[in-house]
């Protein structure tokens, strides 16, 4: 199963301001930066990751994003049910009739379970376990896409 890069970037946008330290804010173009992807990308992320209670946005002066929540409080399999939008591992997920063997097949069974079994295993899992090492994420964060080997 391949994440969407909606879900991919999202992911990275937490991850970033879950590595900073204390109150820290981050924009939106920072992140952009320091991944080398899309400002405009981020936007859309942004503005589902807020709708979604995960980060806050702060207008102003001193404004930009930060985490609305505990990164020990975000599952990572929660975030990847709320962002995938079609999680159908095959055609025949869909209910409709798309393949000639459907209804004799014991592969769409199979298949659910281990859909099943991944998202269980993300679902042992938060925030705060993707950023343990936070020293570490904060001085690659800090190397610009472009100076990298």
């Amino acid at each position: 199963m391949n994440l969407t890069l909606f879900t991919d970037y999202s992911l990275r946008t937490l991850i970033y301001l879950g590595s900073l330290e204390g109150q820290q804010k981050a924009s939106l173009e920072q992140i952009a930066n320091a991944y080398g992807i899309s400002h405009h990308h981020l936007v859309r992320v942004g503005q589902r990751l807020a709708k979604l209670g995960l980060i806050r946005t702060l207008r102003g002066r001193n404004g930009g994003i930060e985490l609305a929540k505990e990164p020990a409080d975000i599952s990572i399999g929660w975030l990847v049910r709320e962002l995938e939008e079609n999680m159908n591992l095959v055609d025949c997920f869909s209910g409709e009739q798309m393949c000639v063997i459907q209804g004799a097949c014991g592969l769409q069974g199979m298949l659910a379970a281990a859909l099943q079994a991944y998202l269980h295993v993300l679902d042992r899992y938060t925030l705060a376990d993707v950023i343990r090492n936070r020293s570490a994420f904060l001085k690659l964060l800090a190397r610009a896409p472009e100076r990298l080997p």
